[in-house]
């Protein structure tokens, strides 16, 4: 496992299942969405009571995703 996984938790009962920060109810695509709104790292701590390593691991966590949507897209297309 990843190392970054460790910050994730995906569990049926917390948000539907969404990925979520360990131990909070912060979902990943929260804090992508306040980044991408142009919210700082440190704003976004604030804002939702995390640690960089949490923010960290929810890029890492994305970038695995869309990584592994993209190529299964290529694969698809062609």
């Amino acid at each position: 496992m990843d190392d970054y996984m460790a910050e994730i938790v995906l569990d049926k009962k917390i948000r539907f299942g969404k990925p979520v920060i360990k131990g909070t109810r912060i979902t990943v695509d929260e804090v992508l969405g306040s980044l991408a709104g142009g919210m700082t790292f440190e704003e976004v701590e604030k804002e939702y009571r995390i640690k960089k390593a949490d923010i960290l691991a929810a890029l890492k966590y994305a970038t695995r995703i869309v990584s592994e949507e993209l190529v299964g897209r290529l694969a698809v297309s062609r």
